[in-house]
């Protein structure tokens, strides 16, 4: 097939979508599909020397973006296109969410990696909603990359055709050649008895950072030795709302002096993330609206093998077991986020337990399978 992604952001653009869209591309490459990217232009950015082919042809995510598409479409003989739906990454402009009929383009399945509605004026109320399943029932196919988004598509979108094709981790377990986790831990003042907690991915609100924060404060005011390893970039390319929300959690930490525990790698390469992450004891992961499958931070977690605190999910998962491959907490609740981190802390056979489930868990999101059932819908679609 020759298949067009298309994605608001690629690297090295910062952003998960583009981090996605990258690992698929790569996937789809390896099982001998042609692969384009269609993306934002950024003149400073090289044209990439190795496949998949990258057009930065989208200047603006405005009313004119569906034209350069089918131009590049066309120009390359693209027989499906692979929508990567996030309203952030497209600038929350509403031009996505209109593809052009389908008698004027190829045939179009759209992934959605949440269902954030975009911003159109104020007060639009539920005619933000519609826009996003208007997309949903405009294309060919539809993807859901988690249960939530799969039961909301089916029931108020009702697309033409649906699949539930999972995400994968962005990071793998692969640390630079000459890791030692003892020597990672010094780097940041942590000693072999200290307690090491981990978060990975953008400060957002929905990831509940001020609830981590004040989790970590009370773990100190009950005399743990603990320290926070803040992993990765803060706030991402593609959403401003996220640098507001940084600037509370980096307030939150000066207010209950605790700049001596919260260290930061910074937006670094994937070899150093993973370094960060094995070095951690517990990775933290206090969602606010509950754990998902669509969250890569959760996917690089497992995929290191790291005990895992996170939130109950909204609606159950199968795979997910309490005690057994992650702790699950209410959302909201710092004083329960630090009594379950303690709870590991002092329990070193139940770590040990969950980081096994984890690693055991990660298995079922490989790249090689994403792309694969990735590629067998296409197929489905274009009727191979």
């Amino acid at each position: 097939m020759r298949i067009g992604l298309i994605t608001g952001e690629y690297p090295p653009d910062q952003g998960g979508v583009g981090d996605f869209t990258h690992h698929l591309a790569r996937g789809l490459i390896d099982l001998g599909h042609e692969v384009h990217v269609i993306t934002t232009a950024r003149p400073s950015i090289s044209p990439s020397a190795s496949p998949p082919v990258v057009h930065r042809a989208i200047r603006r995510w405005g009313w004119g973006c569906w034209r350069t598409v089918l131009r590049v479409a066309q120009e390359n003989g693209l027989e499906v296109l692979n929508l990567q739906y996030q309203a952030a990454a497209y600038g929350m402009h509403p031009a996505i969410h209109f593809p052009p009929r389908r008698t004027l383009r190829p045939l179009l399945v759209v992934t959605f990696h949440d269902l954030r509605v975009p911003y159109l004026f104020p007060k639009a109320g539920p005619l933000r909603r519609w826009v996003v399943y208007h997309l949903a029932r405009s294309a060919d196919g539809v993807i859901a990359t988690n249960d939530e988004d799969f039961q909301r598509l089916l029931t108020e979108a009702r697309p033409r055709r649906l699949a539930l094709i999972p995400i994968g981790s962005n990071i793998p377990c692969a640390p630079p050649c000459e890791y030692d986790r003892a020597a990672e831990r010094a780097r940041w003042g942590v000693g072999p008895d200290d307690l090491l907690l981990g978060y990975f991915g953008f400060l957002n609100e929905s990831k509940g950072g001020e609830e981590l924060v004040r989790a970590l404060a009370l773990l100190v005011e009950r005399g743990i030795p603990a320290y926070l390893l803040m992993v990765g970039g803060q706030v991402g390319t593609s959403d401003p709302t996220n640098q507001a929300y940084a600037e509370r959690v980096m307030g939150l930490i000066r207010e209950l002096g605790l700049e001596g525990r919260v260290h930061w790698t910074g937006y670094t390469t994937p070899e150093t993330v993973s370094a960060g992450l094995l070095a951690t004891d517990v990775c933290v992961l206090p969602y606010q609206d509950g754990i998902s499958f669509r969250r890569g931070t959760l996917h690089a977690c497992l995929t290191h093998g790291r005990a895992i605190v996170t939130t109950q999910p909204v609606v159950p998962l199968p795979q997910v077991r309490d005690g057994e491959n992650m702790l699950l907490v209410p959302p909201r609740d710092p004083q329960v986020l630090a009594d379950a981190v303690l709870h590991l802390y002092r329990n070193p056979d139940l770590r040990a337990r969950l980081e096994r489930g984890a690693a055991a868990l990660a298995a079922e999101f490989t790249w090689e399978r994403i792309a694969r059932r990735t590629a067998a819908f296409l197929g489905e679609i274009m009727g191979r």
